[in-house]
């Protein structure tokens, strides 16, 4: 077997980044674990395709700004190719690349017929009008159009976008075909095609699979338990809203600028509200502000980072003060972070389980726009919640079976399903 550092030595361009790095370490770990071979591992990393694309819009001042876009496509082994659309500044070919890993073994745990992808434009989303996003995400589409479609590669929301931003996604898509085609992206507006519950749908997944572990631990959640969430967007506010719901005390949450702490529990929907008027939690007066340093560092029964990758590190790892720690980003503990964690004992509720709830309800969203057929939000929640509920138990059984860690088994389920797939498929020519 060759050694884990032979498979991301940086001889591939999507190669170069941490997040790659330590994504691939965590399939490679599940794949010698499950006795694979070199082939089958190297097959299990590298991605299938990729595009990079340069996106000239002119901004309201009328200069005309060059921006980078990229969509990667890791496998379509399992059916069409499903992943988000973020705009970061800080977005890049290789991570890219990992996010679109992680989307193929995150659809394959899930039972989803569908395999991995990624996209992302280079850009502040928060620095740009409406005017300007509407322009970029529509440049974007026309040079990425003829690589996607419903039963090619289904992009989505992430980081940086939102509902709106895949309505002129999906505008521009079906400009060019002729017709709407709604089919080609999930997270829209009700109103053209989208899901009831999808907006809420991956908080809600953290949440449920929280509430699934902790049986497992035999662990209560009530008025008692203490929850503190790194990141305020849509994912950290919902889960917020349905840690609040379920009766547990959210006593920190953060964003990008800093955090709130309150040792009694924040008033979520009060907090929600500052936001919506203020955009950043600076200078809400209900509670001490502190440092995403110091919240990370908060003593709390559960911890859910919800912002992005790598901020839980060999360097602040031991200073964790969570019992259960559920990702809902990707990759917001190093490969490290997460040993010291379980030598801790910490019980880590892997980003490829925990913040799964937004694909399954993107494939539930995908498969309605197909038939044109529509469910009420008690379905969606219900299915999803079924769906939730019996992926972790899955992950729980391997993870005792195979005695080895959450994050491992849930790679080797995944896994063990495309494996089969590569198998029965075959490789051409």
């Amino acid at each position: 077997m060759k050694q884990e550092q032979d498979y991301t030595n940086g001889s591939h361009i999507w190669e170069d980044s941490e997040l790659f790095q330590e994504s691939a370490k965590g399939v490679i770990k599940a794949a010698e674990e499950l006795g694979l071979s070199d082939e089958l591992i190297d097959r299990l990393i590298q991605p299938r395709r990729a595009l990079v694309v340069t996106l000239p819009v002119r901004m309201d001042n009328g200069d005309v700004r060059f921006f980078d876009g990229y969509r990667v496509q890791h496998s379509m082994t399992l059916g069409p190719a499903k992943g988000g659309i973020r705009y970061h500044p800080d977005s890049t070919l290789s991570e890219t690349a990992a996010l679109a890993m992680l989307m193929t073994y995150k659809c394959s745990l899930f039972s989803l017929p569908l395999g991995g992808a990624k996209g992302a434009v280079r850009c502040d989303s928060m620095a740009l009008s409406d005017r300007e996003k509407q322009a970029l995400t529509r440049r974007y589409c026309s040079e990425i159009h003829s690589f996607i479609g419903p039963d090619r590669d289904i992009p989505a929301p992430d980081i940086g976008t939102d509902a709106q931003v895949m309505a002129w996604f999906m505008d521009t898509y079906s400009f060019e075909k002729g017709h709407a085609v709604p089919g080609v992206v999930t997270g829209k507006p009700v109103e053209i095609g989208g899901s009831l519950g999808r907006l809420e749908a991956t908080g809600r997944g953290v949440i449920y699979t929280i509430i699934e572990t902790a049986k497992h631990l035999d662990m209560e959640l009530n008025q008692d338990t203490t929850i503190v969430i790194n990141g305020f967007g849509n994912v950290g506010s919902v889960s917020a809203s349905k840690a609040k719901k379920l009766g547990c005390k959210v006593i920190a949450v953060s964003d990008v600028k800093g955090g709130l702490y309150n040792p009694n529990g924040l008033n979520i929907t009060d907090v929600q509200n500052y936001v919506k008027e203020n955009t950043f939690l600076e200078g809400y007066k209900e509670a001490d502000y502190i440092t995403n340093d110091e919240l990370i560092e908060l003593e709390t029964d559960i911890f859910i980072p919800a912002s992005v990758s790598g901020i839980v590190t060999k360097d602040n790892a031991d200073r964790v003060k969570a019992k259960i720690i559920a990702e809902g980003a990707n990759g917001p503990l190093t490969r490290d972070a997460d040993i010291i964690l379980r030598d801790k004992n910490v019980t880590i509720i892997p980003d490829i389980l925990a913040n799964a709830g937004g694909v399954t309800v993107s494939y539930f969203e995908y498969v309605q726009d197909l038939q044109n057929m529509f469910w009420s939000e008690k379905d969606v929640n219900n299915k999803l919640w079924n769906t939730v509920s019996e992926t972790v138990q899955r992950v729980f059984h391997e993870s005792q079976r195979r005695k080895t860690d959450l994050r491992t088994a849930a790679f080797m389920v995944g896994i063990q399903r495309v494996i089969k797939a590569f198998t029965w498929r075959g490789t051409f020519p």
